[in-house]
């Protein structure tokens, strides 16, 4: 008989998130697995361009896709079938956030600790500002400092999700002046998608995606996936449905 040890890396990690989200505001030991459950079902869409779609904003003419992939591209896609509308070439490092506001793409050049304001025609470089929160991230085996990774625009404001820092900021785009933070859910934040005067984020470690309230980041609810499901890295919301971007498989993905 073969006696299996009791350590496993995702009981390790499990452990280890469980001790950071104690010591913060709205976050108990065991408040994830008591936050009530929306239950949604996991439709893959179709296949992203590029390899690696790690966020993505919706618009009324089609789909904006984060591709991390260095040097990032971002296309842009029809939603029935993911056929390639228009693409950019972009000065983003290693990207992990995009959303779209005041005429302009933002992308969180994650590997400068930036956050760019981009032409959506050509990809140019309007202007930058100076990402709050850097540093080492707190999974994977870091080799290098972090930025933002979902971003999403809310009225003339940017909501940024800042692993290393385990927090979501409000920022003036324009300026990147914080306005305010909330805790976020854990350690691994991506994705971003307004809802109602609510704010869901990703967590990638905890394959969930958590409905906060942006007063104070108090989380309400919870949608659940899967170990066979594709990973949830990138995050927006249209029509009420939940889209969703795996930069690990390269799937789009619908909850419904």
């Amino acid at each position: 008989m073969r006696v299996q040890s009791g350590f496993s890396r995702r009981g390790f990690l499990a452990a280890a998130s469980s001790a950071a989200l104690a010591s913060r505001p709205g976050f108990s030991a065991d408040v994830k697995d008591r936050l009530p459950l929306v239950s949604k079902r996991v439709e893959k869409a179709f296949r992203a361009p590029g390899k690696m779609p790690n966020d993505l904003q919706e618009t009324a003419d089609g789909l904006w896709i984060l591709d991390q992939a260095d040097p990032n591209v971002v296309f842009k896609v029809r939603y029935e079938d993911g056929a390639e509308i228009h693409h950019i070439q972009t000065e983003s490092v290693h990207g992990s956030g995009i959303t779209y506001g005041n005429g302009a793409l933002w992308i969180a050049s994650t590997w400068t600790l930036k956050t760019l304001k981009v032409d959506p025609k050509t990809g140019q470089t309007l202007a930058s500002f100076d990402e709050p929160g850097v540093g080492m991230p707190k999974f994977g085996k870091p080799t290098r400092p972090s930025g933002a990774h979902g971003l999403k625009w809310v009225d003339g404001k940017i909501w940024m999700a800042m692993p290393p820092a385990e927090k979501i900021y409000l920022i003036e785009p324009e300026t990147g002046a914080v306005v305010r933070s909330i805790p976020g859910p854990g350690v691994r934040t991506h994705g971003l998608a307004w809802d109602n005067s609510y704010l869901w984020c990703a967590e990638t470690q905890d394959r969930a995606i958590y409905k906060l309230d942006p007063k104070d980041g108090t989380p309400v609810a919870k949608i659940q996936l899967t170990k066979e499901d594709p990973e949830v890295h990138g995050l927006t919301l249209r029509n009420g449905v939940l889209w969703y971007s795996d930069a690990s498989s390269g799937w789009i993905c619908r909850l419904v």
